[in-house]
């Protein structure tokens, strides 16, 4: 299996990280993929990165909810992170996107910061993995507006409706099915029948939207066999399946990204 999407620098995994390691790779997941915040995160999340080589990939970026006054000095930071010497280091620029759910204060900053990380992600041949809670259309319009077919990555924490999810992969992009598939009004009930597995990678977004039964609690990545089985419930197939084709899934996005840019370098 492959986690697209863990903030494992949380210091909610503090106390317990390697044994909650431990346990997401015994029940076979083989590399999970890590989302960055801000510059805070940035080191910690390459601490891990260093400690679990080929296991934990970090990515780049600014995340719509941190995104302030302050929002160009951080977008330097994340340029900077870019350079030749260290751009290798990183699998995507995320998570970034808009969010319209906890605070409004800086819509035009959240949209500027946005564009101007889809440019970075065109400029390093880089995929992007996309927050957008509450902000869905908001996001496509800025996706539209960049206008580029070669922008491609994953919707993450998936959880809109059947048009929203057929908008999303007509982009070009993945739905990240997390923890809310498996709530009792989550909604993708009504959305994955209906659209093909080779669309969908799994996620946790741990720390956070637990499965259940554990929804509520803190959230980890060896919960993620639990959000596989629940997707194969709803598509009708194996939960082998699931976790065969949503892996081949992420590694096409990983594969895609390494050829371009190997054709570039040469």
């Amino acid at each position: 299996m492959i986690e697209t999407h863990a903030h494992l620098y949380d210091e909610a995994f503090d106390q317990d990280r390697p044994e909650m390691l431990q346990r997401a790779l015994a029940v076979g997941v083989q590399q999970i993929w890590m989302p960055n915040c801000d510059s805070s995160t940035i080191e910690p999340m390459l601490r891990l990165a260093e400690q679990y080589p080929d296991v934990c990939l970090p990515m780049i970026g600014l995340h719509p909810t941190y995104v302030k006054e302050n929002f160009e000095q951080e977008l330097y930071t994340v340029e900077k992170w870019l350079s030749p010497l260290s751009v290798s280091r990183f699998i995507a620029i995320g998570e970034i996107g808009m969010d319209l759910y906890w605070d409004k204060t800086f819509v035009e900053q959240q949209k500027q910061a946005f564009l101007i990380q889809c440019d970075l992600a065109l400029k390093h041949n880089l995929w992007i993995d996309i927050h957008s809670r509450n902000a869905f259309w908001e996001v496509v319009e800025l996706i539209e507006k960049v206008g580029n077919a070669r922008l491609k990555g994953i919707f993450h924490c998936f959880t809109g409706t059947l048009d929203e999810a057929q908008k999303a992969i007509e982009l070009g992009f993945k739905l990240g099915v997390g923890g809310v598939v498996t709530f009792k009004n989550g909604g993708l009930d009504k959305v994955l029948p209906n659209i093909d597995l080779t669309q969908v990678v799994l996620e946790t977004d741990s720390p956070y939207l637990a499965p259940v039964p554990y929804r509520g609690k803190r959230n980890e990545t060896s919960y993620l066999t639990l959000v596989a089985q629940r997707v194969a419930d709803l598509m009708g197939v194996s939960v082998e399946k699931v976790i065969q084709q949503t892996s081949e899934n992420a590694q096409q996005l990983l594969s895609e990204h390494r050829k371009i840019t190997h054709t570039h370098e040469s």
